[in-house]
């Protein structure tokens, strides 16, 4: 049964998009970018990101901020090189996302678990791809100091393409896992890797660095 299983993920994974547009990049909506802790009340957490796929570059900043108890928002912004049409553009990305902590590592329960929904855009010339869904991101403390991080996560997205002239609608679910370390409580480091199963639109395999700055 496990090994059907393992075959049966592979055969996702590996296969190719069937028809449609040619493939561009988008990934959070563009990653979960942190582990599954909200931000507390009135606090804010700045990062630069740098995030990187088969076909294109892009750089990345985010802030999130807390109003409430148990849920944030954060605001990112960023250009891409991006190849798609045989063609290279400068497109802008832009997105939005709310999460809710409904769960926090302790002796009753072995993680955090943040839910939420996400909204991201990116334009280019002759270009607009519009993706929005729910997503989920589960962490755990690795260590006794604290300082090392694991989480991972999924989202469930439904896409809109719009390239020249044609149109492409697709349902895809990217899968997150990353590792994050806080050196000290003004700065935390960031590694994370996407893979985007049943994807006909975005790269399926994303990776980002990135550099948080709490304040």
């Amino acid at each position: 049964m496990k090994r059907s299983t393992l075959l049966l993920a592979a055969a996702l994974l590996a296969a190719p998009a069937c028809g449609g547009i040619p493939e561009p990049a988008l990934a959070q909506v563009h990653g979960a970018l942190s582990n599954g802790r909200v931000v507390p009340v009135d606090s804010r957490l700045g990062g630069g990101y740098l995030q990187f796929d088969k076909s294109s570059a892009t750089l990345m900043g985010q802030l999130r901020l807390s109003f409430y108890p148990n849920l944030d928002f954060g605001f990112l912004g960023g250009l891409s090189r991006i190849d798609v049409d045989n063609n290279t553009r400068t497109s802008v990305r832009l997105g939005g996302d709310f999460r809710g902590q409904v769960a926090t590592q302790g002796a009753s329960f072995p993680v955090d678990v943040l839910l939420g929904g996400a909204l991201g855009v990116e334009t280019a010339d002759e270009l607009t791809i519009l993706s929005v869904g729910p997503q989920v991101t589960a962490s755990r403390t690795l260590d006794l100091s604290g300082r090392w991080i694991g989480y991972g996560g999924a989202a469930l997205l439904l896409s809109r393409i719009e390239l020249s002239s044609r149109s492409d609608t697709d349902i895809s679910f990217p899968v997150r896992l990353g590792l994050e370390y806080d050196p000290n409580p003004y700065l935390r480091l960031l590694a994370e890797v996407q893979l985007a199963v049943s994807d006909e639109i975005k790269d399926d395999f994303a990776a980002t660095l990135g550099v948080l700055f709490p304040f």
